[in-house]
């Protein structure tokens, strides 16, 4: 420059890369933006053979603050002057500016590298983003919380700006999102996130990698470097065929399926649910074979525990309880308007025990209970109810069998029986070291043993200090209720850790009605709130129930077991309800998207059969080309009324339907005959024959070669018969200029499997079969001696996997024999 001042910015070209670009301050006679061609700048000889004239001066007696090129045109720049002025400048006609905005923000002028269009700068603690085709405004301003010291384009990345303010350790990245509304762009929105390079140490100043990805270089007020690469921000899609795929940088899509052993660390409920509806989960007709398929140790306990209870009212051993599946409330009348009355309760008779071991140790008082009729009845909910001694001891002797020894201990001090809790606990302790197990049962023998029900001995006040350290709750709940006052069982009762039904038939058993009432009230509502499928013990099949699977499908997200659930335990007003249809919709949309149609169906048939009220509507159906509606809707009400069937029985014409009964007008015709399909087919009970009784159990309206066939492809089709015999010779469609190879679309493989199976259908009694396949794997002749017995016949058509009735396989029969797939001998 022609007089030494401050130079504020320099930018290299970076189309003609020997362009250089310089802001300087203010001087009065002088440009302020001067521009370099380092090739083939001229030597100023006066000055000295190393001073060097600039190819273009602009800004005169002006500031420049800031400047940076266009990426796209070489001779065209912006230029922020002043303190006010942004302009943009072509050094083909420097004499005025190309375009110009006044704002104070006209420092840190930086051109997005990806579009010309875009600028950013900055002034004191704001950012502004500008667009050169309307530059009389920001379309973006981002405030800061300190003033900004630098901004930067990603090279790499479209729309991201990185910033830095002052005395900061972190970096600051905005992701601005265009939006275009129709053919209008709108405000522009932004993503913020902040990253911080290094250890933490203040930044002076950094800069992105020109072609690495999302990489940068960062250095601090200390002069540590910090090569850092800024993690994009992903976004994830989650399939519910269990696929995660997510974005990896630019060029990359990640994937991981279910298969995957990261994916089993997702915990993802849906891949438990569509494993269990492949083994028909929840349609077993025994509802404990459910539980062994659940893997989930509250829905296999909640199973069979629905069995027992179902066991027991059809037992009759639940008489006087008005549901199919009853809870402890609802047996105990503290269900319905009643559950707020513990005094519903019928009045329970007390009972002073005394110890079953009392000669043997220092046991001098009785234990009080309660008993009653409905008592006892709850007790069988909870497994407690126990006939005989010899029913008591096999019950303990199956929670051994099942390493809970610690379980089985308790349960017999509960029952009053010391001695057997000692040996059932030293068992437990050989049992446990032989298996090489650490075992502290031996001690807590020993300890036991030394029981005294005197408030004041030592044994007492040692347990009550040493209680705390015991791990095991039923161990817990054992010496608790040793030492236990004035009839106080909080401290066993409020044992989380034990299972509820322990609980509670503890509570029937030493708690006072009034006692027992406000206890069951407080565990249910705590069971419900905390989804806990223990609770139905308490709920049973009621509204209460339903409230609890909902909690629990909240929390859980298996909308298949409150389901399955739904649809087999609750009488049939609850499962009518809005919210069990919602579960069962949002099922059977799952196993849609799943593709699980043998499942979906198989949920459906179970649905009808428990809700036998509930008649599904037919889905599949011909419909009329003219009025679209079921061209057998009429014959599905003849079918239903009996005198509508009366001209029938005594004629030997066939019932010839060729028109819509809805609209009249024609059906299609046979494209081998010409001739108006619509013979109705199927079955009908006749009426009544002149002897008053009815005859023979179905009746055929028409053979099956006269039903409807059609091409699922070009929709052509004609009577069954018909079509049969055309594609024994030809392999295209019979309609003129119809291509289509119609015999083509059933897989030869599928009719071939279906005849395999028919080969392999046992002899019954009374046939004689010979069977002779050909090399395409198609039966050539069956030849059929003698047709007897019509269970022999239903026992044959059953291995098919078919249908079980004597016609239907006459009907098969005779279709193969009259289109001579198979010769009778």
């Amino acid at each position: 420059p022609s007089h030494a001042r401050q130079c504020n910015t320099v930018a290299w070209n970076p189309t003609d890369c020997n362009l250089l670009a310089a802001g300087l301050e203010k001087y009065r006679s002088d440009h302020s933006v001067l521009l370099w061609d380092v090739l083939k700048c001229p030597i100023n000889t006066d000055r000295g053979p190393d001073v060097t004239r600039p190819v273009a001066e602009l800004g005169y007696s002006e500031t420049t603050h800031s400047l940076a090129w266009f990426n796209t045109q070489s001779r065209s720049l912006v230029v922020g002057s002043n303190n006010k002025h942004l302009k943009v400048l072509d050094l083909r006609d420097s004499a005025k500016a190309v375009n110009m905005t006044q704002t104070k923000a006209v420092y840190g002028l930086v051109v997005d590298p990806h579009s010309d269009y875009q600028i950013a700068s900055f002034f004191e603690n704001q950012i502004a983003i500008w667009d050169t085709r309307n530059f009389e405004k920001p379309i973006l301003t981002l405030t800061q919380s300190k003033h900004v010291t630098k901004v930067l384009w990603c090279p790499t990345r479209h729309n991201l700006l990185g910033s830095l303010v002052r005395d900061s350790p972190a970096l600051f990245l905005y992701d601005i999102q265009h939006t275009t509304v129709g053919n209008e762009e709108v405000e522009p929105s932004v993503l913020e996130r902040s990253v911080i390079p290094g250890t933490g140490n203040n930044i002076a100043s950094f800069s992105w990698h020109p072609s690495h990805e999302n990489r940068l270089l960062a250095i601090s007020l200390s002069g540590g470097l910090t090569d850092y690469v800024v993690f994009e921000r992903i976004t994830l899609n989650w399939s519910p065929s269990s696929h995660v795929v997510w974005t990896h940088g630019r060029r990359f899509l990640k994937l991981i399926t279910d298969k995957d052993q990261l994916y089993t660390k997702l915990n993802d409920t849906s891949v438990t649910i569509k494993r269990r509806a492949l083994t028909e989960y929840g349609l077993k007709e025994d509802l404990w074979q459910n539980g062994d398929l659940a893997d989930d140790d509250d829905l296999k306990n909640l199973w069979y525990w629905l069995y027992l209870s179902r066991s027991l009212v059809e037992e009759g051993n639940m008489w006087g309880v008005n549901s199919r599946l009853p809870g402890v409330r609802s047996v105990l009348k503290l269900d319905g308007v009643n559950m707020n009355n513990s005094s519903s309760l019928v009045k329970s008779d007390m009972e002073c025990l005394p110890w079953a071991d009392e000669v043997y140790v220092n046991i001098y008082s009785s234990t009080k209970i309660y008993r009653s009729d409905d008592r006892e009845k709850a007790l069988q909910l909870c497994g407690w109810k126990f006939d005989r001694e010899t029913t008591f001891m096999a019950f303990l002797d199956r929670l051994e069998s099942d390493g809970a020894y610690s379980r089985a201990a308790a349960i017999a001090v509960f029952s009053l029986k010391l001695r057997l809790s000692i040996e059932i606990l030293n068992r437990g302790s050989e049992a446990q070291l032989k298996m090489g197990h650490v075992s502290s049962l031996n001690i807590v023998a020993m300890a036991l043993s030394g029981f005294s029900d005197d408030r004041n001995s030592m044994w007492r006040e040692l347990c009550l200090k040493s209680l705390s350290q015991l791990t095991d709750p039923y161990l817990r709940a054992m010496f608790a209720f040793l030492t236990a006052e004035n009839g106080n069982y909080d401290a066993v009762l409020n044992e989380s850790d034990m299972a509820v039904e322990d609980r509670v038939a503890f509570a029937l058993t030493f708690l006072s009605d009034q006692k027992l009432g406000d206890y069951l009230k407080h565990l249910t509502n705590k069971l419900v709130q905390e989804g806990d499928l223990a609770g139905m013990l308490l709920t049973g099949a009621n509204s209460d129930g339903v409230e609890l699977l909902q909690n629990y499908l909240d929390i859980t997200g298996d909308v298949q077991s409150v389901s399955l659930l739904g649809m087999r335990v609750f009488p049939g007003n609850l499962v009518q309800s809005q919210l069990i249809q919602e579960w069962i919709s949002n099922y059977r949309t799952l196993l849609n998207v799943w593709r699980l149609w043998k499942q979906r169906a198989q949920f459906d048939i179970a649905m009808s059969a428990y809700s036998p009220s509930e008649k599904p509507a037919q889905q599949v159906f011909v419909s009329c080309n003219f009025c679209g509606k079921s061209v057998s809707a009429q014959m599905n009400g003849m079918n239903r009324n009996r005198t509508a069937l009366a001209r029938l029985g005594g004629t030997s014409q066939k019932l010839k339907m060729s028109s819509c009964p809805q609209c009249r007008k024609p059906l299609p015709r046979c494209a081998i005959c010409l001739v108006y399909m619509g013979t109705p087919s199927g079955q009908y009970l006749p009426m009544n024959n002149s002897n008053g009784r009815s005859g023979s159990p179905t009746a055929k309206l028409a053979e099956f070669g006269t039903w409807f066939t059609w091409c699922q492809s070009c929709r052509h089709g004609g009577h069954a018969a018909h079509m049969t015999h055309w594609f024994r010779e030809h392999l295209e469609c019979p309609v003129t200029a119809c291509t289509c190879r119609c015999i083509s679309l059933d897989a030869a493989c599928k009719i071939g499997s279906f005849l395999e199976r028919l080969m392999r259908v046992p002899e019954p009694a009374g046939w004689l079969c010979s069977r002779r396949l050909n090399a395409g794997g198609l039966a050539d002749v069956i030849m059929v001696h003698q047709l007897k017995c019509e269970s022999a016949e239903d026992e044959c058509f059953h291995s098919l996997g078919g249908i079980s009735s004597l016609q239907h396989w006459q009907m098969l029969y005779d279709l193969l024999v009259r289109e001579k797939v198979y010769s009778v001998a």
